[in-house]
């Protein structure tokens, strides 16, 4: 088996369940089916082990079965973040934080990271870079093996960035007098793009993360300037395809995003400013943007009073009504929009406040869980798997209070949670 493919097997393994044949009857209130964006009543469904195996009008739970009893609750599917940092230390004023936090105090921030992530209902998550390389893979694995609570993780394993670029940690001390696990990803030309690429896959990545252009929380990089090549970029998105695998490109910059989609990228991260053409070009060649449009708010208000860096709050300023604009106008023209929050910017665990937004700025409630359920499995390859509530699929519930169909802040208070059919909350 390929390296990709083993450690997306590691990332599906059903995670703390009991040993031994398990079957649980939930019956839900209102169940969402969030491919037609509709509510069904007296339904239960029925999971063995890890998958749903019927979903149906409630009847007499099978002999032996333990019985959930959320007719209480909305019942969706576990939410997905296609954005996070869980394995580092998060945002602050800070910004020699990551360097003072060693490897192994990195790895269990991130242990705590990912169980309040998984108790707000958030089942899987797409960790999209560590300045500490490879720790999220550490954290994956630990996840998956059944030591720490988490959710299912797809990790990148570092960055693959330019010196200096928005993916290293400047500002510091002088960037070639960082750890070399705090540089795993940095190349100066198209070939060593492919080295570090391999390297990273090799190392147990799912898929490639490449930071296109500067950062809005980065010392010394600008939103707009574009940082690494096409041809760069064009080589990691070869390798890993070979892989089976994709890139994601972090890109605020319209002359960014573009080299990024015409290199052939998956997503884009952010695309804040996105023009009217890099959202034709992401439309045609079918680019999923995953915006980060929640957090803005955020580093405007507490990094203000926490006394964050000014470079960061000026870039801050000058790309978040941008972002929320170009939102509005790819789900206007019929853009791939996914559901992803750049969590540990903000607090872990607050994911699901993005949802209230990108309802403001001109999604459904239907479609804005849409994109952080099917949409967000299908940009990852596991819609047969994952995000919906489906015979077949890993048994990934959340129950809320109301009807996040009609107030989609319902999805801020997860009052239950399953993962792979193991009652986490």
């Amino acid at each position: 088996m390929k390296r990709a493919a083993l450690t997306v097997a590691l990332a599906l393994t059903t995670l703390a369940a009991p040993a031994g044949a398990r079957s649980v009857y939930v019956n839900a209130g209102r169940l969402v089916d969030v491919t037609k964006g509709i509510e069904k009543t007296g339904q239960c469904v029925l999971v063995e082990d890890a998958r749903i195996t019927r979903v149906e009008a409630c009847t007499a739970p099978p002999p032996g079965a333990q019985v959930l009893d959320w007719s209480a609750y909305t019942v969706l599917p576990g939410l997905i973040d296609l954005h996070t940092h869980l394995a580092d230390t998060g945002q602050s004023a800070d910004v020699a934080a990551p360097l003072k936090t060693s490897p192994q105090a990195t790895a269990l921030i991130g242990a705590h990271n990912a169980k309040i992530t998984l108790e707000a209902g958030f089942t899987t998550v797409r960790d999209v870079g560590t300045y500490r390389g490879l720790t999220d893979v550490a954290l994956r694995d630990a996840i998956a093996g059944g030591m720490v609570p988490g959710p299912r993780m797809f990790v990148a394993g570092a960055y693959i960035t330019a010196p200096g670029g928005g993916g290293e940690l400047n500002g510091v001390v002088p960037n070639d007098q960082l750890p070399a696990d705090m540089r795993l990803g940095v190349v100066h030309n198209a070939g060593e793009a492919r080295e570090r690429t391999e390297y990273l896959f090799a190392h147990g990545a799912d898929f490639i993360k490449m930071i296109a252009t500067g950062a809005v929380l980065a010392i010394g990089t600008e939103p707009g300037k574009i940082e690494l090549s096409e041809d760069e970029m064009r080589a990691v998105v070869e390798v890993a395809r070979a892989h089976g695998s994709y890139a994601t490109a972090h890109a605020h910059g319209a002359e960014g995003i573009k080299a990024a989609i015409r290199a052939g990228v998956h997503s884009i991260e952010h695309a804040s400013l996105i023009d009217d053409e890099g959202l034709a070009m992401a439309k045609k060649a079918g680019v999923w943007l995953v915006m980060d449009i929640y957090d803005g708010d955020w580093i405007d208000q507490q990094g203000t009073k926490e006394g964050w860096p000014e470079e960061y709050l000026r870039k801050n300023r000058e790309t978040t009504e941008a972002q929320r604009e170009g939102f509005a106008k790819a789900l206007k023209q019929g853009v791939k929009l996914a559901f992803g929050t750049d969590a540990g910017v903000y607090p872990h665990g607050f994911n699901a406040r993005q949802f209230g937004y990108m309802v403001r700025y001109g999604m459904t409630p239907a479609q804005a869980i849409r994109a952080a359920t099917l949409d967000a499995a299908t940009l990852i390859g596991h819609d047969k798997e994952l995000g919906s509530i489906e015979p077949g699929k890993f048994a990934d519930m959340i129950a809320v209070p109301g009807d996040p169909l009609v107030d989609v802040g319902a999805l801020e208070s997860a009052a239950h949670v399953m993962k792979a059919g193991a009652i986490v909350k």
